[in-house]
Parts: C-alpha cells; structure tokens; sequence
C-alpha cells in the first residue's frame, strides 16, 4: 500500500479550499489548508507537506513570495509546487514561475486535471 501524500493548499477563497480538500481527501489524500502565504510558510514548517498548491494573489504573503520563502528551506526546496491562480497576464505568469513553482495552472480547474498534474509531479520528484 502507497504511503498517505500530505498536500498543503493555499489559498484566500473558503469555497476553493473546500472544493479541493474534500476533492484530495476523497482520493486518499491528506490536506492542510492555509488562508495566505504567511500561515502557508508557517503551515509548510509544521505539517511537513509533500506538495503545495497555491494561489498567487492573496493578502499578507502572495503566493509568489510564499514560493520564494519555501524554495530557501533546505528541506522544501525540492518539493513539488503548483500555482492554482486565476492570474492570466504572461508576465505575472512567469514571473510566478520563476519563484521557483513546478507547474502553473488557471482557475477554474476540473479536478481530474489538478489531480493528473500532481501525480506527475510525484512521480518526476519521487517524493
């Protein structure tokens, strides 16, 4: 039996957090939540997630500067990270992922392609 994958997810919209965990969970995942980048960080040093989905835009810590604080912890700076934004504008885009995140995905998202992205980035990590 395949070990239980703890996912952080970030965001500042109560209906995403919900649709996401409940979605995750259902597959077999475990999920901890965050409000903004900040708890995020703070969530990430206690929890000790496998992977991290995240919006940009959000108060206290954007996403991008949330990314940038995981990817100088030495034992996070390999773990997968994926913008889930409704951020659409190329340069905004690139420069989220140039904070260091390993895929980038726009909002809204059917699940089964969220879902798809994070068992890639799993496998590519082999976390």
């Amino acid at each position: 039996m395949d070990p239980i994958v703890k996912i952080l997810i970030v965001d500042d919209e109560p209906d995403i957090l919900e649709f996401l965990s409940y979605n995750f969970r259902k597959k077999g995942f475990e999920v901890v939540v965050a409000n903004n980048g900040l708890e995020g960080l703070r969530q990430a040093n206690s929890e000790n997630p496998q992977l991290i989905i995240s919006d940009i835009l959000m108060p206290e810590m954007d996403g991008i500067d949330m990314c940038k604080a995981i990817r100088n912890i030495e034992p996070f700076y390999r773990i997968p990270f994926i913008f889930l934004t409704a951020v659409t504008d190329d340069y905004k885009v690139d420069y989220a992922m140039m904070s260091g995140a390993d895929q980038y995905a726009s909002k809204p998202i059917r699940f089964e392609y969220l879902l798809a992205l994070v068992n890639q980035l799993m496998a590519e990590k082999a976390i």
